[in-house]
């Protein structure tokens, strides 16, 4: 069985030690097509963007030309060759790494890592080249195109340009004013793309940029205004990441029979599926929805590793990625940014326009942060009708990073400092069936809340605070509002594997105002009753029924008072 590359962004290193390859090589065909010669291409984190470039490289590297049937065969560009193969000087950059603690740090890493390339490049290429310390970034990229020019009259340049916008990101997201002094008109990253441009004048032939947000660039846009944007473009859709037909792939070289792909695949689909990248799609269908290919493979290899489905579901490292969430959030000036998070919590759609080019200088809104976050791969595009589009999160991996921030924010809000005590909530629900602790962490959220925070108090956002705490739990599947038979669901809690002695939960929640009470006790008992026969529908569903154990509760919420009764049916057996 042939081993999975993950973690691996060498292209050569997967060919030579013989692990499973996804092969996007038609894509190179199909970029050298085009009429353009500077591409820009933008994903989210994990997409497989480094890999790519790596492939880009060895293809067109004028000094792997003897190795191209070793490093291509069985690929699609290796049978389809295009005539620039193995023609141009490649100058690779990586932007990431760059320390950002402070300004200096990060001119001075940039620097470093311009100078790191360069000196790879010349000596890949037997130039004669000294690079002068002291000289600035651009002046070092300027005074190589300028020997390049001289020494190699005949030959050309490939800039491929990886991760260009990692440290302004962090930058964006942290350090607002530092980032604006970087890429404004005077800054120095818009000064080293000025002579990028210039370049493509004499010596540089193709360029290909890849990161994540279209920032960095389009705040330098009169330094830099030569690169196509094929993000969006519906021929590109598929370039970086997986479709249905990679994974399917990837499970039958890992030697998984068929019984079991069909078991491992709606896990997979639920958790890194949903992407989609280009609004030019008038009708989101399955076919157009893309996997995340890092996510993907450090399922598969987990999975292979124990012949079962890994207790945790996603790299570790993914979900405390909710402190970039929180620092974009507060980036935005509009003072309805929360009931946006409350919304993607939730599950609602945001609507809004796509912003191209982010301005540093402008202020940054509700439609910045819902294209930042689209961009980041934190929102994906649900719905495009007429041209106003829809935004929601692709999968449920990146719900959770959201119901962690939520969950943190309205920590804050309520004051509680202790940490949520999982363990126990997790065993209360699957070996008891019962949620006293879940209800009593509830509780003590609502207590926190301010007056100001009843004003705008509903079902809903009980539910979604609720949902956020049990999305915390272990070795459960929490699903908000399912479908079932034409009826949606509040809260229902299924263990992740399917064992007799471990119980379901169906939680039906009802919000009664204060006052209202107050004026209409009688209103505690109707709502109970409107949320019992609610559950007595869902547990008559062929899909609930499926469940071995089950335990149901309705939950009404007066203020910060939680009464919990629960709905058992009289044939019912515990």
């Amino acid at each position: 069985m042939r081993k999975l590359p993950n973690g691996i962004s060498n292209y050569e290193t997967i060919v030579r030690e013989n692990y499973i390859y996804v092969d996007k090589t038609m894509y190179i065909e199909k970029l050298e097509n085009l009429s353009d010669r500077t591409i820009m291409f933008l994903r989210p984190r994990k997409f497989g963007k480094t890999l790519f470039t790596s492939t880009l490289e060895c293809y067109y590297d004028v000094s792997k030309k003897e190795e191209f049937e070793t490093l291509f065969a069985n690929t699609y560009i290796g049978e389809n060759p295009t005539k620039s193969k193995n023609s141009y000087h490649i100058l690779r950059f990586n932007f990431s790494g760059i320390s950002t603690n402070t300004i200096e740090e990060t001119i001075n890493g940039f620097k470093n890592k311009i100078s790191a390339s360069i000196k790879v490049f010349t000596e890949r290429y037997g130039m004669d080249f000294y690079i002068n310390e002291n000289d600035t970034a651009e002046g070092i990229l300027d005074n190589l195109f300028k020997a390049f020019y001289i020494q190699k009259p005949k030959e050309k340049i490939y800039v491929i340009i990886d991760e260009y916008d990692h440290f302004a990101n962090e930058l964006l997201g942290f350090k607002i004013d530092e980032f604006k002094n970087l890429v404004a008109k005077n800054g120095k990253i818009r000064k080293w793309y000025e002579i990028l441009k210039e370049g493509t004048e004499s010596v540089v032939d193709r360029i290909f940029i890849t990161g994540v947000a279209p920032i960095t660039l389009d705040s330098t846009t009169s330094g830099f205004n030569i690169a196509e944007n094929l993000t969006k473009n519906m021929d590109f859709n598929d370039m970086l990441g997986f479709c249905k037909n990679d994974v399917k792939y990837l499970m039958a070289e890992l030697e998984i029979d068929e019984k079991n792909q069909e078991k491992l695949l709606p896990i997979i689909k639920e958790n890194y599926d949903g992407y989609v990248f280009s609004n030019e799609i008038k009708e989101i269908k399955e076919e157009y929805k893309m996997y995340n290919s890092n996510m993907t493979l450090y399922f598969l290899k987990k999975y292979v590793s124990r012949n079962e489905v890994p207790d945790e579901l996603v790299d570790t490292n993914i979900l405390s990625d909710y402190g970039k969430i929180e620092a974009f959030m507060d980036l935005c000036q509009d003072m309805n940014k929360i009931d946006i998070l409350e919304k993607i919590v939730a599950g609602e759609p945001v609507e809004s326009e796509l912003t191209e080019k982010f301005n540093a200088e402008i202020a940054f809104g509700e439609k910045e942060l819902i294209s930042l976050l689209y961009y980041l791969g934190y929102l994906t595009i649900r719905e495009n009708e007429f041209g106003i589009l829809k935004f929601g999160s692709p999968n449920d991996v990146i719900r959770k990073i959201y119901s962690e921030y939520f969950l943190e924010y309205i920590k804050r809000k309520a004051g509680i400092k202790e940490e949520l005590k999982i363990g126990d909530m997790t065993k209360e629900i699957l070996l008891e069936g019962k949620i006293d602790k879940a209800i009593e962490i509830l509780g003590q959220y609502l207590k926190g809340l301010s007056n100001r925070d009843y004003t705008r108090f509903d079902e809903k956002y009980i539910k979604v605070i609720f949902y956020t705490i049990c999305r915390m739990l272990g070795a459960v599947y929490v699903k908000s509002e399912l479908e079932i038979e034409g009826k949606y669901s509040d809260i229902l809690i299924i263990p992740r594997e399917k064992i007799e002695e471990r119980y379901g939960v169906l939680i039906e929640f009802k919000y009664i105002k204060q006052e209202d009470y107050d004026k209409k006790p009688e209103l505690l008992k109707e709502k109970q009753k409107e949320a019992k026969e609610q559950l007595k529908k869902y547990k008559k569903t062929e899909e609930i029924k499926m469940i071995p154990k089950l335990r149901s509760y309705a939950v009404v919420a007066i203020k910060d008072k939680l009464m919990i009764e629960e709905e058992k049916l009289k044939n019912e057996k515990r």
